[in-house]
């Protein structure tokens, strides 16, 4: 399956983080008397981590799916709020 034009962007900044985490993270001390540069080492790996999710995230297209799923609750109480209007405006008798 080839992946939209748009998520092209996506995939490479996905493949520049993964290769930067696999080769920094051999290089971190996770030891515990490294101190702050340990606790750098863990924030910069976190926040790689999150950096991969998000771009995971939007190349999958859960917000698509997502968005598809909310479209049918608003169509769905759409019709209920009709069906509703139009029962209350038989049971009125005109005048």
């Amino acid at each position: 399956m080839m992946a939209k034009p748009s998520k092209w962007k996506h995939i490479i900044y996905l493949v520049i983080a993964l290769g930067m985490l696999v080769y920094a993270l051999p290089m971190i001390s996770f030891s515990p008397g490294a101190g702050w540069v340990s606790a750098f080492g863990m924030v910069w790996a976190a926040f790689a981590f999150l950096v991969i999710g998000a771009h995971l995230h939007f190349i999958l297209g859960v917000d698509a799916e997502k968005q598809r799923a909310l479209e049918q609750v608003r169509r769905a109480k759409l019709n209920e709020w009709q069906r509703k209007w139009a029962a209350r405006n038989e049971e009125r008798p005109s005048s």
